[in-house]
């Protein structure tokens, strides 16, 4: 294969779908989302077959057993999937939203309205989910998309591509909006170079992958960092709640992003928070690493490093520091967290203030779980990632994070003197 030539085709024949995209109506973009998803329900099977196939192979493509969550598809899965993709039908649309009007001395009209970025390059592992949502959000905001999975997840992939890409055909829309890339890694620095046709690149995998993209990307890059979530436990908690999210935090789906990593505990509530949590933990097979304090309260915890105190683990791991305070549990997350989630449980409202104001995060949670910053679960309909970085977008990056703006001046024939 000429992979130069390969992949100039494909951001050549993204940019012309892009254009078309930019100025259809809002009514077939949702026509074709609901449609998307009668579909996935519909063909699951096709999924599924083409899922078991990915499974098979996993090990000998050595993923854990985290890896294998991410991978694995049910029809609950599918299921839920689908009402993403509904959602996202039933949100409005940013492209022509007018986001500012004013009206200049000289009577000028301008006004700021969304305009879709173009065409993404979306390059993720693992989750083949993920391959619906990137493209129902970047049809309905009007963007072409170039889909690059893993290879342990190909077959997968390209079921749901195929289904996606009948429904854009039936819809008449361009089939060229959503396209499927060969995992080749050899690909990824030919496209990495195509600024010509691509407007942003956004890589969701494991850290090594976000730092190559980074230094070889000649357009934008919307990185998802690594996921190192914090739970702090104040001194004005109530600890069976404290309990509840802690344990939904760190075992319900372990090998996510947003699932707690650390735990942080005031020193006053230590001696009776750490053994119960320590007993929930162990018995969803967590193993726990903590500091000198917490192995003073529970036996057999490992010492934690710096290493684990900064770790994304996504595995049944989970690192524990007793602090003497808030002002202590906040510097300790500015030192080792990602900026990604953390969450405080408290009955203490202006601890929980100085919490959310005072931790520099994509998204701070008071008595709630770290699994609910996702773009479903915040409103979204679903995202294509959780953004660390600061400028453009942060969190869950949803339709309005796939928009940029433009000016539209309107006049009467005035000059500018």
């Amino acid at each position: 294969m000429d992979l130069p030539a390969y992949c100039d085709d494909l951001g050549k024949r993204a940019r012309a779908a892009a254009r078309t995209l930019a100025t259809v109506a809002s009514e077939r973009k949702n026509h074709w989302l609901m449609e998307s998803a009668a579909a996935l329900v519909k063909r699951s099977e096709e999924i599924l077959n083409a899922n078991a196939r990915d499974l098979a192979l996993a090990t000998e493509y050595g993923l854990n057993q985290s890896q294998i969550d991410r991978l694995r598809l049910t029809p609950d899965r599918i299921q839920a999937t689908a009402q993403g993709v509904r959602e996202i039908a039933s949100l409005p649309d940013p492209v022509g939203k007018v986001l500012d009007t004013s009206i200049r001395p000289n009577g000028l009209v301008v006004q700021k309205v969304g305009v879709p970025l173009g065409v993404i390059f979306f390059i993720y592992e693992s989750r083949p989910n993920v391959t619906v949502d990137a493209a129902a959000l970047c049809v309905k905001s009007g963007n072409a998309i170039l889909l690059r999975g893993g290879k342990e997840a190909i077959h997968s992939n390209t079921a749901i591509h195929k289904i996606l890409q009948d429904c854009l055909l039936a819809a008449e829309l361009p089939a060229d909006a959503v396209q499927l890339v060969n995992p080749d890694r050899e690909i990824v620095g030919h496209l990495l170079k195509l600024d010509r046709w691509i407007d942003l690149v956004i890589p969701r995998g494991g850290e090594s992958l976000i730092r190559r993209v980074a230094a070889e990307a000649t357009m934008p890059v919307l990185k998802h960092y690594k996921g190192n979530c914090h739970v702090y436990v104040d001194r004005a908690a109530d600890l069976g709640m404290a309990e509840r999210i802690l344990v939904n935090s760190k075992c319900q789906r372990p090998g996510v992003c947003n699932a707690a990593e650390s735990l942080l505990v005031h020193e006053e509530v230590a001696p009776a928070f750490l053994p119960r949590a320590a007993v929930a933990l162990r018995a969803r097979g967590v193993e726990l690493r903590g500091c000198s304090r917490t192995r003073d309260f529970v036996s057999d915890v490992l010492p934690a490093s710096d290493a684990d105190f900064a770790a994304e683990f996504l595995d049944l791991i989970i690192s524990i520091k007793v602090v003497e305070g808030i002002e202590e549990a906040i510097a300790h997350i500015a030192r080792y967290g990602s900026g990604h989630t953390e969450t405080i449980v408290t009955g203490d409202e202006s601890a929980a203030r100085r919490f959310t104001t005072a931790v520099d995060s994509s998204a701070v949670l008071v008595n709630a779980s770290t699994r609910f910053n996702d773009g479903f679960e915040l409103g979204l309909g679903a995202e294509i990632g959780i953004s660390t970085d600061k400028i453009h977008a942060r969190g869950p990056c949803g339709l309005q994070e796939l928009c940029t703006y433009k000016y539209i001046v309107r006049g009467d024939g005035q000059i500018r003197e």
